[in-house]
């Protein structure tokens, strides 16, 4: 789906607030409140927009450690597989496949030290990991919510 100029602007409030009125959106991207929820309601539709959501401080819910897992595997693994395996665990905030030596690169958030060295060794435990490579987030300096990365003026 191609995405205009006001698509854009009414996908940028929502992500700064999901919460908005479509009158308070309508206000800031000249649009009247109906015509927001008809743009709103398509985006939906197109699955542009997946759903709406809160974002949540880790650290107000004791989660305050946080760091960057990188799994080797030890022969070839499918997505599929290594998906199945990481979901299970609710330390993982995202997994994707890469590029490079690197098989799986994994964000994972825990309560401590002690709470992150368990999880990774849950994750070494796993049947397709040869090893692990861990790098513990010291300050995070920038976080986006997907859409807050669109270009709008």
């Amino acid at each position: 789906m191609m995405l205009d100029a006001l698509d854009e602007a009414i996908l940028h409030e929502l992500g700064r607030d999901a919460r908005s009125s479509y009158a308070d959106i309508g206000a800031v991207v000249s649009l009247s409140a109906p015509a927001v929820k008809r743009r709103v309601d398509r985006l939906r539709a197109s699955g542009v927009i997946r759903g709406f959501t809160v974002r949540l401080e880790p650290s107000a819910l004791g989660w305050e450690t946080e760091a960057y897992v990188e799994l080797f595997c030890s022969g070839p693994t499918s997505p599929g597989t290594m998906r199945s395996a990481v979901e299970r665990y609710p330390e993982v905030i995202s997994a994707s496949t890469v590029t490079g030596e690197v098989d799986l690169l994994l964000h994972l958030r825990a309560r401590d030290m002690r709470h992150l060295e368990r999880v990774i060794e849950r994750l070494n435990a796993e049947s397709f990991v040869a090893r692990t490579r861990s790098t513990i987030v010291l300050s995070p300096l920038v976080r986006r919510a997907d859409v807050e990365g669109l270009p709008h003026d």
